[in-house]
């Protein structure tokens, strides 16, 4: 029951990632880059404190993991754009649902990369779950394209940038890096690859950046930078945190699955804050992915009690970063 409850909360407040977005850039007019520099580099900020403080977790790294922490701290940078972006022209909830897509672009990978077989329950959870993103986006719908292509484009490309996120986390944890030690470093070179993209592109995409000289115009909002701490500390340090406590308690594919209600959080929140409504083919996109969900950690239960030989462990930590 407490490993339950645990998970529940981590649900509620991860929920919330897509929120804060929309709140932050509605209220303060911040462009997708700006907002994910500042969250990054204040999660790494309050990691630093804690680790001043509390001697834990242990930040250092062994020379040889460096790099793969870059690149990963690359997909971290790309993904965290490309999903922002998606919530600003399409909306928290319709966002939120698209990225658990990419629990079929990871089988996909998985199979690829890793030379994993996909049995039948996992290759109908990749058909749902395409099916399903094909849906939620509006991507069928030829009108949709003409109002909101950036929308349909960025959302579908976030399940895809998600499910590299996932991989890179589960060759991580293989190379036996901490968990919170793993986010400190990605979190750190996103934070400088944004930098980077942010003086690069300047003002050339105002929904990506407003340019590196207006990237302290939040001085002139105080509250703002209350809003950026919480939306840092809340749905990505809390909410993982309490999702990484109730796995002491809970299988993990029993914790994903109630995880999985980040959907619903999000979808009443952004209905109560925002008004947004999904269509009705929305709707049946919403039904399939959550089917795919379902179905790829039955999945994983059962290869869980009879294992293949030489199996490899699925990731299924579908937690926005």
């Amino acid at each position: 029951m407490k490993g339950t409850g645990l998970a529940l909360m981590s649900s509620a407040i991860i929920s919330q990632t897509g929120i804060f977005v929309r709140f932050l850039t509605d209220t303060y007019g911040l462009a997708a880059l700006d907002l994910v520099f500042w969250r990054n580099a204040l999660v790494c900020a309050s990691l630093l404190c804690t680790t001043t403080f509390t001697g834990r977790p242990r930040l250092i790294v062994a020379p040889k993991n460096l790099l793969f922490l870059a690149a990963y701290g690359l997909i971290l940078a790309v993904f965290n754009g490309v999903w922002t972006t998606a919530v600003i022209c399409s909306g928290a909830a319709v966002s939120t649902v698209l990225a658990y897509c990419s629990v079929g672009y990871t089988a996909l990978l998985g199979a690829w990369l890793f030379d994993e077989r996909l049995n039948q329950l996992q290759q109908l959870a990749v058909c749902l779950s395409l099916a399903g993103c094909l849906l939620v986006s509006n991507a069928l719908v030829p009108e949709a394209w003409n109002g909101n292509a950036t929308g349909i484009v960025t959302g579908i490309l976030s399940g895809l940038l998600y499910a590299g996120y996932s991989l890179m986390g589960r060759e991580a944890a293989r190379r036996g890096v901490n968990a919170w030690t793993t986010i400190f470093h990605i979190f750190t070179f996103a934070a400088l690859f944004q930098m980077a993209a942010i003086v690069l592109f300047g003002e050339k995409i105002p929904i990506l950046t407003a340019g590196p000289g207006k990237l302290l115009c939040l001085n002139s909002h105080p509250d703002s930078w209350l809003w950026l701490l919480l939306y840092a500390v809340g749905p990505t340090l809390v909410g993982f945190g309490l999702y990484a406590k109730s796995l002491n308690y809970l299988p993990a594919a029993m914790a994903n699955i109630i995880v999985t209600l980040e959907l619903v959080f999000t979808g009443i929140t952004a209905y109560l804050l925002f008004g947004e409504t999904f269509q009705l083919l929305q709707w049946a996109g919403c039904m399939l992915i959550v089917a795919a969900i379902l179905l790829l950690n039955l999945s994983i239960r059962k290869q869980q009690k009879t294992p293949p030989p030489n199996a490899k462990e699925n990731c299924n930590a579908y937690k926005h970063p």
